[in-house]
């Protein structure tokens, strides 16, 4: 398959679907050293194919490079095209995983962060009790 050129340092017009988009890589310099590289996408958003109102998320995405790289620029675009596609979190979260890795076959990836989280609380919690910690962070919006 012919590879386009990379998007990088030119102007290029906003994917308007998923499938549309250009992912692309560059050859990873430190192929031989095992290293994390985290992409945080704050401001995810797609459409909710029940109800048509827009899902907002915030994902995170991790992974071991091997021969290459995944150009940033590339993937900002790749998310942004989701904004009017239709579909659960769920599909989303795992069709983007599926399209990085057979672009960039990584060692290893995961893809997450796209949380519900709810709380309700009544009354005081008896003295002596002790709750685990939830694992979620002070509240700070969706960023």
């Amino acid at each position: 398959m012919a590879r386009k050129s990379l998007q990088l340092g030119r102007a290029v017009e906003w994917p308007k679907t998923p499938d549309e988009a250009q992912l692309d890589r560059v050859p990873n310099p430190q192929s031989d050293t095992n290293y994390v590289v985290r992409f945080t996408a704050p401001e995810f958003t797609s459409i909710c194919p029940v109800t048509g109102q827009p899902d907002f998320a915030h994902l995170v995405i991790d992974y071991v490079p091997g021969q290459w790289l995944l150009e940033s620029k590339s993937l900002k675009l790749y998310v942004a095209s989701f904004r009017n596609h239709g579909a659960f979190h769920e599909d989303c979260t795992v069709m983007i995983g599926k399209r990085i890795s057979a672009e960039i076959k990584p060692k290893w990836l995961r893809i997450g962060g796209i949380p519900i989280d709810v709380f309700w609380q009544t009354g005081r919690l008896p003295k002596g009790m002790w709750i685990p910690d939830q694992g979620v962070a002070p509240y700070r919006g969706r960023g």
